[in-house]
């Protein structure tokens, strides 16, 4: 998913909350650089970072950015000062103006997270208990709760810090979703075969392994990031010829909107070419879900090479002296998800279990309801057995 909230001027610092994540469609090839055409200036999409306080946090940015003196400072802090709080001590020179919205938009948020409280506790069947909100709320670190009209300080603080955490562990939660998509995968697969007789569950096998076959004849899968790689795309996407590439030509070509530094969404379209290799999304073989894991490990290969100072940015001068190393010029072959596989054997037998297990409470809350079900239409019919017997009376 995309973390960026179109600051317009770009500044790299707070960008590493708001920074590219979501993959680029593989049918868009972002690598080609042509003079876009003259049209009205529209406003930036926002999209969401993938965080549970995704609108809070861009409208906090949003309106941080209107005041002129907050603008510059963000300009001009390095991603370090923002971690320690520098940064969010300029609050007190915001306009007036801008203090308000911000009042508005956490008073805004603390109802919202109560409301989620209060339905979560509906749901989990204590509509009759008394709710601690402020115990409930310690639970959300990116505000202050005790203090729920005011955005201060230690609110800009909290935000800043909270969404630099939550962001850097996202990638790993998605491997880990990746993780449990791959196992459902195999668990239906088996469960299928489960279903079939002898001679139809060989088909199945034989069709299953031709597929994977088929999914790994591919032709060769370049290093992300590396000479081999960037040239590839210098020539088939650029239409320059690789003899003639230049690293800071092709950062100047690839920095799409100017900035001075390569994003995360800005480095997911450079592996365009790679993924076209292994995925076509019109192939049975080919899982797209797959594909989309693919340019994550790529993306976060190059951004663990080149990322020196770990701002989730790639500077001209990190990228500049990425390219005059020995795995630039001279990298090893790269390990496709075919050749790493995602889940062991034990931990498929664990998911299975789990869901076998997950599966059997389920069962047994089921059995437990429509014995419940029956004991009330038991007592219903006793009822309507008695009103009926008290109806003969009367009538007597």
């Amino acid at each position: 998913m995309c973390w960026s909230v179109g600051l317009s001027h770009c500044c790299l610092v707070l960008a590493c909350l708001l920074i590219c994540a979501e993959a680029v469609p593989i049918s868009i090839d972002k690598t080609k650089v042509s003079p876009p055409p003259e049209k009205p200036e529209e406003k930036t999409q926002n999209v969401d970072t993938g965080l549970h306080y995704d609108r809070y946090l861009r409208e906090v940015i949003d309106f941080l950015e209107k005041d002129q003196h907050f603008r510059e400072k963000l300009h001009n802090t390095d991603m370090e000062d923002i971690k320690k709080g520098k940064l969010a001590k300029e609050l007190d020179f915001v306009s007036h103006n801008v203090r308000t919205k911000l009042d508005e938009l956490k008073r805004q948020e603390v109802s919202r997270l109560r409301t989620l409280i209060k339905a979560k506790q509906d749901i989990e069947g204590g509509k009759d208990m008394a709710i601690d909100h402020q115990a409930l709320l310690k639970q959300f670190e990116y505000l202050n709760h005790m203090n729920p009209h005011t955005f201060e300080v230690d609110d800009l603080d909290r935000l800043i810090k909270s969404a630099t955490r939550d962001l850097e562990n996202y990638d790993k939660e998605r491997h880990e979703e990746f993780k449990r998509y791959e196992m459902m995968k195999e668990h239906e697969r088996r469960e299928h075969l489960r279903t079939l007789d002898e001679e139809n569950r060989q088909k199945e096998e034989e069709h299953y392994e031709e597929l994977k076959k088929k999914h790994a004849d591919h032709p060769k899968i370049n290093h992300p990031g590396s000479q081999d790689q960037l040239k590839e795309v210098w020539e088939e996407a650029d239409g320059l010829d690789p003899e003639d590439f230049d690293p800071k030509t092709f950062f100047n070509l690839h920095d799409t909107n100017g900035d001075g530094y390569f994003d995360e969404q800005e480095l997911e379209a450079l592996f365009t070419k790679e993924l076209e290799k292994l995925y076509d999304p019109t192939n049975e073989e080919d899982d797209m879900v797959e594909m989309e894991e693919e340019r994550l490990r790529m993306r976060e290969h190059v951004m663990n090479e080149v990322d020196i100072n770990k701002d989730r940015l790639v500077s001209l001068d990190e990228f500049l002296v990425a390219t005059k190393k020995k795995e630039f010029l001279e990298p090893e072959s790269w390990e496709t998800l075919e050749q790493n596989p995602a889940y062991t054997d034990e931990e498929l037998k664990e998911f299975e279990e789990q869901l076998a297990k997950e599966e059997q409470d389920l069962n047994q809350k089921s059995a437990d309801l429509q014995k419940q079900k029956e004991e009330l239409e038991r007592q219903q019919e006793q009822l309507n057995a008695q009103k009926l017997e008290l109806q003969q009376v009367r009538r007597l």
